[in-house]
């Protein structure tokens, strides 16, 4: 199981924010299908949800970043 948990993030870690984002997008679309089993929409929910995580801490990330540029007085603190 901790393989496959590794496996994921290492996926997850190719994809651009944007790319992301489409993904997610694509999973609020299935969610909203009346097709879809409930089996599928938990499905759907939870890969949502870890690439929502995966967006959040690549954000993060990036304004962690920033804020270490300002603090060498470069540039203003990112809000």
């Amino acid at each position: 199981m901790a393989a496959k948990k590794k496996e994921d993030n290492q996926e997850e870690k190719k994809l651009t924010v944007e790319e992301a984002f489409m993904q997610i997008e694509s999973k609020i679309q299935a969610l909203d299908s009346d097709e879809i089993s409930l089996e599928d929409s938990f499905k759907e929910y939870q890969e949502g949800m870890k690439l929502l995580k995966y967006c959040h801490e690549a954000i993060e990330e990036v304004e962690q970043k920033v804020q270490k540029i300002a603090e060498d007085g470069s540039l203003e603190e990112f809000e």
